[in-house]
Parts: structure tokens; C-alpha cells; sequence
């Protein structure tokens, strides 16, 4: 099933993401992890694609279990910083045989060893390349793509961010998720500037729980997202007891959802970090806004 058969219906929806193992040694606990998730049966599970393909072979694997195994829609992640073409090519030959036809089309974090390297040669430079070559593909995907809702951290500014973003879209970007975001007003002050700019594709906020004072720092390392006061001061409140601090990251995490459905927005994309019992928590706590 595409995605766009769930985001466009008129119900809301919970979808989870999970992310392989980084090493072979710990695939089996991972795997028991993204099995949970699964049984929860959330309108649909992507599965991420490490950085400079790093946990990319599990990727697949993971993604057709789900699909096949748990009958729950699936969409693979695709990155394709560093890459040739036939690599790429590969991926996508792999992902279509697969029977997945729902691909997160991303240009991959660059790690500090790629940052430095010589970018001339390379085939894909941003996510925009890799769309089109699912486009040109024999292949009919839905396309999701990555947005933030406030800035890229290579962006000049939004302005410029929004302009890339819709450049993705018009290549044949079909849907687009959210980075992390801890404060509602900046998503709705994001969707009104995209479709002032003519972006009209599904929008897919996605939302992180932060249920250790630690997955704060590590959060703001990677989206350098604003935190508003209101969280700070939970974080400060709970962040030395682990069993308050989980508690109020899921109750924090899953308001931030209320909000966005009582909003509006039907369809919310949960970073679950392989927690179940985390995930499991928000969707019980929603339970009646969701049917389930």
C-alpha cells in the first residue's frame, strides 16, 4: 500500500520509526525491539539508512519483515551521500523486488571523515538527485522526503530552505516528514509558509520523546531544535530520576500530538529510538483519538 492511501484518508494515524542495528552483534535485540513496535500494528513503519549506508544492509531485511511478516505498511529509507549511481541502482533494483513500495528519499548525514572529503566526484549532492532517480526508475514509489520546520543547519535561512524544499517536491516528492520539534507553533508557523510558497503535499510531523535528559543533548547536537521553556524546566524537574523523566517525555510527547490533531493534522510520525514500551505508552495514552 502507498502511503498517500493513509495520509490522505480522513483518520488519524500514528506511524512509527525504527533504525537498524549498528553492529551485527546486537541485530537480534534490535530486531525483537522493531517486532514489538510492529505488533502495535501503527499505520505504518519506516526503517532508517545509516549514515554513508552505514547499517544499510539490514535495512531491507527489516523492512520486508515488517511488511510481511506483521502485514503493516512499510517504507525503506534511502540515502545516497557518497554513492555511485550503480550502487544506488542496486538499492533501488533491491527495494522494487522487495515488493516496498514506499522509499524515504534522503541525501544522508555526512559524518565528520565525509565533511572533509572531496565532494567533486560525487553523484548525489543532495536529496533532490536521489528523487529524480526514483522518478527515472522502472518503478512506480511513493516519494517521502525530510523537511524542518525550522531551519536546515546548512541553510542560509528558512527562506532559502523552503525554496530547496519545493524543489524536491517538484521533482516528484509525494510526502514529507518533519525533523524533530518541541514547540507546536513553529510546525504551524512552518505549513503556513509552505503553502504560501506553493508546497501542497502531505505534510508528516514527526515527534521524538525525550525520556532522558541526555537524549536532550544529543537531539539538539543533531536538529539544534528550539526548546521551549515549558520542557527545560521538565528536563530540569525529572531528568535525574529515569523513571520520572520517561514518564514525562512520554506525556510531554504525547500533548505535543493532542495538540496537533485537535489542530488539524491527522497523521503524526513517531521516532520511537526501538523503545516499544515507549511507543506503546503514547499510543495507549490515544487510544480512543485513534480507535485502536
Amino acid at each position: 500500500m502507498k502511503l498517500t492511501e493513509i495520509i490522505n484518508n480522513n483518520h488519524f494515524s500514528l506511524s512509527c520509526e525504527v533504525f537498524p542495528p549498528k553492529q551485527s552483534t546486537s541485530f537480534e535485540s534490535v530486531k525483537t525491539a522493531i517486532e514489538l513496535i510492529a505488533r502495535m500494528h501503527p499505520s505504518f513503519m519506516s526503517v532508517t539508512y545509516g549514515a554513508g549506508g552505514g547499517t544499510s544492509k539490514y535495512t531491507l531485511e527489516i523492512a520486508k519483515d515488517v511488511k510481511y511478516r506483521f502485514n503493516v505498511p512499510t517504507m525503506a529509507h534511502l540515502t545516497c551521500v557518497s554513492s555511485d549511481r550503480d550502487t544506488v541502482r542496486e538499492r533501488i533494483h533491491e527495494i522494487k523486488e522487495a515488493g516496498i513500495v514506499n522509499v524515504m528519499a534522503l541525501r544522508g548525514d555526512l559524518t565528520p571523515e565525509l565533511e572533509k572529503s572531496d565532494r567533486s566526484s560525487w553523484a548525489y549532492h543532495h536529496a533532490i538527485d536521489l528523487v529524480r532517480e526514483l522518478k527515472e526508475a522502472d518503478a512506480d514509489f511513493c516519494i517521502g522526503c525530510a523537511c524542518y520546520p525550522e531551519v536546515h543547519p546548512e541553510s542560509k535561512n528558512q527562506a532559502e530552505d523552503i525554496k530547496y524544499l519545493k524543489e524536491k517536491v517538484d521533482a516528484g516528492c509525494d510526502f514529507i516528514t518533519t525533523q524533530m520539534f518541541f514547540d507546536n507553533n513553529l510546525l504551524y508557523n512552518f505549513l503556513y509558509k509552505i503553502r504560501e510558497a506553493g508546497i501542497t503535499v502531505p505534510v508528516l510531523p514527526g515527534i521524538m520523546p525525550i525520556t532522558k535528559a541526555v537524549q536532550l543533548e544529543r537531539a539538539l547536537k543533531l536538529s539544534g531544535s528550539f526548546i521551549p521553556q515549558r520542557f527545560k524546566a521538565l528536563v530540569d524537574r525529572f531528568g535525574v530520576d529515569d523513571a520520572a523523566m520517561m514518564q514525562a517525555g512520554i506525556a510531554y510527547a504525547t500533548d505535543q500530538i493532542i495538540d496537533l490533531y485537535a489542530n488539524g493534522i491527522k497523521n503524526v510520525h513517531l521516532y520511537t529510538m526501538n523503545k516499544p514500551e515507549i511507543a506503546r505508552a503514547i499510543q495507549s495514552n490515544l487510544s480512543s483519538i485513534l480507535g485502536k
